[in-house]
């Protein structure tokens, strides 16, 4: 009874599966990362400091010291050595940060310093640049961390830079529309266009979707949920998604030796010799007898199995697997063959 429940749990999960789903290939337009930076002194280093002799650190510790009432030249610092300047940058996700929200910040050395281990950093602003214009966003401070003990001069603050204002990223614009970005690999005009079309049929077919590139869908929102768009943008993540022919395309990853084929690669009629092993599509098959067997571990092997004057590129791999023939020959055949056009999809190397 106990296994019979499994087997119909089992059943029920297999059946109501979620399908994929317009966000899981799609981002919002300007819903990207952005990085907002700084430069500042970090004190209280053990003498792996800029040094005295370093003006660019000198002169703003020199102007610091002055805007807090004790005044000091460039010469009375001469012997300061526990002091660096400093570059910082922090990243904004893409679902975008609030006022108040706290970012990592990355402190890295510009001058002379041998380490910043120890250090703390002065309070100091934070700017997000757009165009040619700066905006202050908030401020960051505190003790700094070296994750890589070979790289002293670079380290983090985690929590570091309390942002002021708001960072919010896709946002709908004034006309009421916002754009949906197709993921890289899945980015076709065939993917933009389904998924216009999926939003269209489900808001009573009206066009309230067109594609405008592979990767660019524009959607326009309802008059009467522009006010409050989040339903309407929730309700056009959730669609599902039809289940799209892969594109012909062979990833070969040359360092780790990884071969991934998507969609229906064919290969033309075409003989093969690598280091003494010959493979062959023919038509038709040799068709096995008692007097005539067709033997797997032969180095002669049909891979027309539509009859077509062709054969898959899943034929050539399986014979491959069974000839045990190493992976990187594999890889150079692959590459041979999209070289002289006998394998029908786009190669791309890592």
């Amino acid at each position: 009874m106990m296994l019979r429940t499994l087997l119909a749990l089992l059943m029920v999960g297999t059946t109501f599966a979620e399908a994929a789903r317009i966000a899981d290939v799609t981002r919002l337009g300007n819903q990207r990362t952005n990085v907002v930076t700084g430069w500042g002194l970090v004190f209280g280093l053990k003498g792996t400091g800029d040094g005295g002799s370093f003006l660019p650190a000198m002169r703003p510790l020199a102007e610091m010291l002055k805007r807090y009432g004790n005044p000091a030249s460039v010469v009375e610092l001469g012997n300061a050595n526990n002091v660096a300047i400093v570059t910082l940058t922090a990243i904004v996700p893409s679902t975008g940060a609030l006022n108040g929200d706290k970012l990592d910040v990355y402190v890295t050395s510009i001058g002379a310093a041998k380490s910043l281990a120890g250090g703390r950093l002065f309070v100091t602003p934070m700017e997000f640049r757009f165009q040619d214009k700066s905006i202050l966003v908030g401020w960051t401070q505190g003790p700094i961390t070296i994750e890589d003990t070979s790289i002293p001069t670079v380290g983090v603050i985690k929590g570091g830079c309390v942002l002021d204002i708001d960072l919010p990223n896709g946002q709908v614009d004034a006309g009421g529309q916002f754009k949906l970005i197709i993921d890289q690999p899945s980015a076709t005009w065939t993917m933009s266009s389904n998924i216009a079309k999926i939003i269209n049929d489900s808001e009573d077919g009206q066009t309230w979707a067109w594609a405008i590139s592979e990767s660019e869908v524009v959607v326009r929102i309802p008059p009467s949920e522009q006010e409050r768009p989040d339903s309407f943008i929730s309700r056009i993540q959730r669609l599902p998604l039809p289940v799209v022919a892969a594109e012909a395309r062979v990833l070969i990853n040359e360092r780790t030796g990884t071969i991934v084929i998507t969609g229906d690669v064919e290969i033309s009629p075409v003989v093969i010799s690598h280091k003494g092993l010959t493979i062959s599509t023919i038509t038709p098959p040799p068709v096995p007898s008692p007097r005539t067997p067709v033997v797997q571990e032969r180095d002669f092997l049909g891979l027309d199995t539509t009859n077509t004057g062709g054969a898959k590129l899943q034929d050539l791999i399986n014979t491959l697997d069974q000839l045990k023939v190493p992976v990187q020959d594999r890889i150079a055949i692959l590459k041979e063959l999209h070289k002289t056009g006998k394998m029908h999809a786009k190669l791309i190397i890592e």
